[in-house]
């Protein structure tokens, strides 16, 4: 079984540290982590979305990262079991 987090933040520039700084405490349940936003050579997307692998044994590490992300103005986390 997986668990898969995607987390939409927006605007992505202002609030992009304090997503960091909640995904560093939850580190150890983060087996994968992938950042996707549309950039170029002129401009940079003010919204981006993370996909994290996340530990599944961890239930309630889990579900206390999603609600401080989802705490957050701006963002949006969603969990995905597959």
């Amino acid at each position: 079984m997986f668990t898969i987090m995607a987390i939409k933040i927006e605007p992505r520039v202002e609030i992009a540290p304090t997503v960091q700084a909640i995904l560093t405490k939850y580190g150890c349940i983060i087996q994968t982590r992938l950042g996707l936003h549309e950039a170029s050579k002129t401009s940079c997307s003010n919204s981006g979305l993370v996909i994290l692998n996340l530990i599944h044994d961890e239930k309630d590490e889990i579900n206390n990262l999603k609600k401080e992300l989802n705490d957050l103005e701006g963002v949006t986390a969603k969990l995905i079991e597959v």
